[in-house]
């Protein structure tokens, strides 16, 4: 199951800018495409949709008159070249508001917001013990990432050094980022700078954790975390 995705704008460039961009996320797929704000009303009404991508300046009727039509609108992102209703669209409750043009990075940082805002919406993709997956950025490419490979993550300065088992993916990420989005997926942090896949973890002591014959130090306020490994 993949998350269904509509986008409404009156441009066709920028329906095939966000077509690409959807196709590089395997777990989204793009059931539909409108000019008009009209035709989205008669596609909604027919099939569900969890993710909307819409224009605002539309003939006819503007993408934020679509949504106060809705009486249960989805999940909704913005796309325009105008800052100035950035304001209305939160008020209605839009889950980010992209300026165009839209360049791959700020589009995948309103899918992931979205995906943190809408944990229902998501399908096995991320629960699943077969198909656990984060993507990092890493210079202008993001990396789809099987966490069942990763060994563990080390924070440096502005950066996350993720270890796996085939390479190192350094991505400039805040650890505390990483921990919450790891959270659930079988991982500990153990040191202010360490995350491990209990998966991987080999054995430890009270001072520190081993993954095959690497050491990693425990730090003295997770040394009460690391004991519940045992438990």
């Amino acid at each position: 199951m993949k998350i269904r995705c509509l986008i409404v704008d009156d441009e066709p460039l920028a329906i095939q800018l966000l077509q690409k961009h959807i196709a590089q996320l395997d777990f989204f797929e793009v059931m539909g495409t409108c000019t008009n704000a009209i035709q989205a009303i008669s596609l909604l009404n027919r099939q569900p949709v969890d993710l909307l991508f819409m224009d605002i300046k539309m003939p006819q009727l503007s993408g934020l008159d679509l949504l106060k039509t809705l009486r249960h609108p989805p999940k909704t992102i913005l796309t325009t070249a105008y800052r100035e209703f950035a304001l209305d669209g939160f008020e209605l409750g839009v889950i980010d508001y992209l300026l165009k043009p839209i360049t791959f990075d700020r589009f995948f940082k309103a899918v992931e917001r979205y995906l943190h805002t809408a944990n229902h919406a998501i399908p096995d993709i991320f629960s699943s013990s077969e198909t656990q997956f984060i993507y990092l950025k890493s210079g202008h490419k993001f990396f789809k990432v099987n966490t069942h490979d990763i060994l563990y993550a080390e924070s440096l300065k502005d950066y996350v050094h993720v270890h796996t088992k085939e390479n190192v993916i350094i991505s400039k990420y805040k650890i505390s980022d990483l921990e919450k989005e790891l959270n659930g997926k079988g991982f500990l942090r153990i040191h202010r700078s360490f995350i491990v896949n209990l998966a991987q973890v080999t054995a430890f002591t009270a001072n520190d954790v081993e993954i095959g014959k690497l050491e990693l130090p425990i730090g003295d306020t997770y040394k009460a975390l690391v004991q519940q490994i045992k438990k």
